[in-house]
């Protein structure tokens, strides 16, 4: 008997790596003749970060960015264990879970962190990129992530706009001229749970 185990990490309590292993444990306990195959997984949600770096023998680094709402936090991301592909979860840059509920306010919150953690991965020297997208705080398509990597985003009389997505109505030309040149020879996936 063949048996797959597939599970996503359980918030806060256990990762799915953990989880498939302690299942993997139980399993064989029934049926001692199975053949167990673990596959984490991790939906680009909160614990992608998590899931993608243990199960490829990757580390967790730490850089300083804006969270959803300016200020200055420690956030993780993560290089995984092929030495060329960086991990950033948005929910670690601009998440709900930075923000107490009197915090959260979607209209100006911004993506500029997440832009900042993907910056510290390219000083680094990654060039490929798995950005999980779930768990935001921001609804501002990314326009903070943009200006955080050199993009200038200006209104009808040539003013850069305001941070979030309610500053989006104005938004007239993106200017990428001062763009950061690394970009160009990046790849993006983008791992999106909903």
């Amino acid at each position: 008997m063949k048996i797959l185990v597939a599970p996503q990490e359980f918030k806060g309590s256990i990762s799915a790596l953990s989880a498939a292993e302690a299942a993997k444990i139980g399993i064989l306990r029934a049926f001692p003749q199975a053949e167990v195959v673990l596959c984490p997984v991790a939906d680009g949600g909160d614990g992608t970060l998590e899931t993608l770096v243990e199960v490829s023998g990757g580390e967790v680094k730490t850089c300083s960015v804006q969270n959803p709402i300016g200020e200055t936090i420690q956030a993780q991301w993560g290089a995984m264990g092929d030495g060329v592909t960086a991990v950033i979860e948005m929910a670690r840059t601009s998440g709900l879970a930075l923000l107490s509920l009197g915090e959260r306010d979607p209209l100006n919150a911004s993506t500029y962190g997440l832009g900042q953690a993907i910056s510290e991965a390219l000083d680094e020297g990654f060039r490929r990129f798995i950005v999980g997208i779930g768990g935001s705080a921001t609804n501002d398509a990314g326009a903070g992530m943009a200006q955080a990597l050199g993009a200038n985003l200006l209104d009808d009389q040539g003013n850069t706009i305001n941070f979030g997505g309610a500053a989006l109505s104005n938004l007239q030309t993106v200017d990428i001229s001062n763009m950061d040149s690394r970009i160009k020879d990046s790849k993006f996936l983008v791992a999106c749970d909903v």
